[in-house]
């Protein structure tokens, strides 16, 4: 399934996942794809995330309390979970642990077309030297044996919407705008926090 599929992420979408791991860089995070299939051209558009744990990632409540906040707040815009986001805890750790497999399953049961992005360490470090345009994320889809494979790492299957999105990245990250992401952790431990993070980019 999904190896005609593109999949297309929205800068600021992007961007947000990446400044929520660089905000946790000694744990793991993981964040959910929001967005739409179109028909018209078999692409995911992933047009926004939304920041989940730092702490305890695998804790089945909050995970769930979140999906269900995540879909009702999203529904009535004509958009749902398209996918999960990862971040391993070790900088040198490029595997898809077993528990972004098993979120990736939950959305996949809901969703054929379901993404599962990792991030990718080693391109995130280089990015400052390199000025490479593809997304610093490695994209895994389910394919007809329903395993989850890294899809081949030519950049045509992953696309971020505007190309300058690294630029902009590389300038949030020099003025550490990594401090203001809020995730579902932040907001249960405080709930004046908006998990939404509405004024991030403004």
């Amino acid at each position: 399934m999904g190896g005609e599929l593109r999949y297309e992420i929205a800068q600021n979408a992007y961007i947000k996942l990446v400044l929520h791991a660089l905000k946790h860089k000694t744990s793991a995070v993981n964040g959910i794809l929001v967005g739409r299939v179109s028909p018209k051209n078999d692409v995911v558009e992933i047009t926004d995330s939304v920041p989940l744990f730092h702490s305890q990632l695998g804790l089945l409540p909050q995970l769930e309390i979140s999906l269900i906040l995540i879909e009702e707040h999203f529904a009535p815009k004509g958009l749902s979970i398209v996918g999960y986001f990862h971040a391993n805890e070790r900088f040198d750790d490029h595997e898809l642990g077993s528990l972004a497999k098993n979120v990736g399953d939950h959305i996949y049961r809901y969703l054929p077309q379901a993404a599962v992005l990792l991030l990718d360490n080693k391109k995130l470090g280089a990015l400052s030297k390199t000025k490479d345009r593809s997304p610093v994320v490695q994209l895994y889809t389910k394919d007809a044996s329903r395993i989850w494979k890294l899809v081949g790492s030519d950049g045509n299957q992953l696309t971020i919407k505007e190309p300058s999105a690294n630029v902009v990245l590389l300038d949030h990250i020099s003025t550490e705008k990594w401090q203001d992401v809020v995730d579902f952790d932040d907001h249960l431990d405080d709930i004046s926090k908006d998990w939404l993070n509405p004024e991030l980019f403004k």
